[in-house]
């Protein structure tokens, strides 16, 4: 059975973000706390999305009103899977345990 690794995609709500910097650290903190005693192998990044019209890369979070939505990537290795989507299932159960009530997406599964 191969290995793989799988990114996932979150959405995280920051409170009282006072700048676009703070909240994107604040998210990546609160994330990596959450993740800690239960999935501490799982890497933690700030999102970046592409602008339709120019096609460059941007930050994917947002602050309005001292209110911040950030996009995390969190990346994880699964071994010994059955199949891609054997793997990104796995993968998002491990991290939905710990990071409750976030929502998740699967990005890309790559074998190792």
């Amino acid at each position: 059975m191969p290995d793989y690794v799988v990114t996932l995609e979150s959405a995280w709500i920051v409170r009282d973000a006072k700048s676009l910097d703070d909240a994107i650290g604040i998210a990546i903190s609160e994330a990596g706390k959450r993740l800690n005693p239960a999935a501490k192998y799982v890497d933690v990044e700030a999102g970046m999305t592409s602008c339709p019209f120019c096609e460059q890369d941007l930050s994917s979070a947002i602050v309005v009103a001292d209110t911040a939505l950030v996009g995390l990537v969190l990346e994880m290795k699964v071994f010994r899977a059955e199949s891609t989507e054997h793997a990104g299932r796995i993968a998002k159960s491990v991290i939905g345990k710990a990071l409750r009530d976030v929502p998740l997406k699967i990005l890309d599964v790559q074998e190792l």
